[in-house]
C-alpha cells in the first residue's frame, strides 16, 4: 500500500494495482459512523452540512488523525479482501524518508488494526526505484527524487539501502496552497484546495510552455463576497509555483553537494529519476535539468511508481524483504 497524503494506492501480488482513490474520509459527527471514504468523500469536500465533516487524515505524508486513518485503511482493505477473499494478509508500506519511530508506530498500529497480518514499512523512494526499474542492489549511485502530495524524498540508493535520504515536507499540498495564497493575493479570490489542484494539474508549469494556457477559476470574491469566476492564465500560476518549487530544488542540490564524489560520478552516468504525482508539472524536469546539468527521466505513470514497487517487493518478498525498515 502506498499511504498517500493525497491518494490511497494498493497492490495485491498476482492481481496488480487494485486500488487508487483519494485519502479522504467523511464522518457524521453525530455518532462518529463514516459515511464515505476515497472518491466519494472527495466529492463531499467542502459541501456537507454541519453534521458530516470531511478529513484529510493524513498530512506531509504521515498520520495526522489516527483514528480516520484507521477508519480510512479499513474501509479500503474491507473493500479489497471482499472483492479478492484474502485473509489478515500480509502488508508493505510506503513511508516518507527520515520518518520518525512514533510515525512509524502510528502507521504500523492502524494497519494491524485494520486487520493485516504483518506490516513492513519500506522507505518511498526506495519504493519508487524499485517500481521505475533501477537495479537497486546494485554498488551504484542512482537519484531519486518522489514529490508526492505531503512530502518531496530526495534518495541516493545503492547496495539495496538509501546511502543519502533527506524529506522536505513541501510537495503537492504546498503547491496547491501556493496556488490558492496567489488567488487570494493577486485576484481577492477565495478558492478552495481541490481547485487549486485541478488548476495546477491544468496549467501548472515550471518553464514557459510553447501554447499559452488558461483555465477558469471559481471561488468567492473576498471584498463582495459574492460567487465569481475569472480567466488566470500559465504565466500566473507559473509565478504562483515559484517558492515551492524553489525549495524542492534546493533540497536536491543539497543532497547533490553532500553525497561522495563516487556516489556523484554514479548519478552523473545514470542521471535522476523523477517520481509522484509532481512529476506532471509539466518542465519541471527540465527546470532540475538546467540547475543540476544532469539528465532527469520521467518513468510511464510516475504516480505509480511507488505502489508499483511495493508490488514488486510482495512478489519477491524473501529476496527483497532486505529493503524493508525495521
Amino acid at each position: 500500500m502506498d499511504l498517500g497524503t493525497a491518494n490511497t494506492l494498493a497492490y495485491i501480488t498476482e492481481k496488480g494495482i487494485v486500488l487508487n482513490e483519494p485519502s479522504v474520509v467523511a464522518i457524521n459527527i453525530d455518532d462518529n459512523t463514516v459515511e464515505a471514504v476515497g472518491s466519494e468523500a472527495k466529492r463531499m469536500f467542502g459541501r456537507t452540512h454541519a453534521r458530516v465533516d470531511t478529513i484529510r487524515p493524513m498530512k506531509d505524508g504521515v498520520i495526522a488523525d489516527f483514528d480516520m486513518t484507521n477508519k480510512m485503511i479499513q474501509y479500503f482493505i474491507k473493500k479489497i479482501l471482499h472483492k479478492y477473499r484474502f485473509f489478515k494478509p500480509r502488508m508493505v508500506v510506503g513511508v516518507p524518508t527520515c520518518i520518525t519511530q512514533v510515525e512509524k508506530k502510528a502507521v504500523i498500529d492502524a494497519s494491524i488494526m485494520a486487520g493485516i497480518r504483518e506490516v513492513y514499512l519500506i522507505e518511498e523512494p526506495m519504493a519508487a526505484a524499485i517500481g521505475v526499474g533501477i537495479p537497486v542492489h546494485r554498488p551504484e549511485g542512482n537519484m531519486v527524487i518522489d514529490i508526492g502530495g505531503g512530502t518531496t524524498d530526495v534518495a541516493v540508493i545503492s547496495l539495496s539501502g538509501i546511502a543519502y535520504g533527506e524529506s522536505v515536507r513541501v510537495a503537492g499540498d504546498e503547491i496547491d496552497e501556493s496556488i490558492v495564497r496567489y488567488m487570494r493575493l493577486q485576484h481577492h479570490l477565495n478558492i478552495g484546495v481541490f481547485e487549486g489542484e485541478r488548476v495546477k494539474m491544468e496549467i501548472g508549469s515550471a518553464f514557459a510552455q510553447p501554447d499559452n494556457l488558461t483555465t477558469e477559476v471559481k471561488g468567492i470574491n473576498v471584498k463582495t463576497g459574492m460567487p465569481t469566476s475569472i480567466t488566470i492564465s500559465d504565466d500566473e500560476i507559473r509565478e504562483a509555483l515559484k517558492e515551492p518549487l524553489t525549495t524542492i530544488l534546493t533540497s536536491i542540490m543539497r543532497a547533490l553537494e553532500k553525497i561522495p564524489p563516487e556516489l556523484s560520478a554514479d548519478i552523473h552516468s545514470n542521471g535522476i529519476y523523477l517520481t509522484g504525482g509532481g512529476a506532471f508539472i509539466r518542465g519541471l524536469d527540465q527546470m532540475i535539468e538546467e540547475r543540476t546539468t544532469l539528465k532527469v527521466f520521467i518513468p510511464e505513470d510516475p504516480h505509480l511508481s511507488i505502489v508499483k514497487g511495493v508490488g514488486a517487493v510482495l512478489d519477491d518478498f524473501k529476496n527483497m524483504k532486505k529493503v524493508c525498515i525495521n
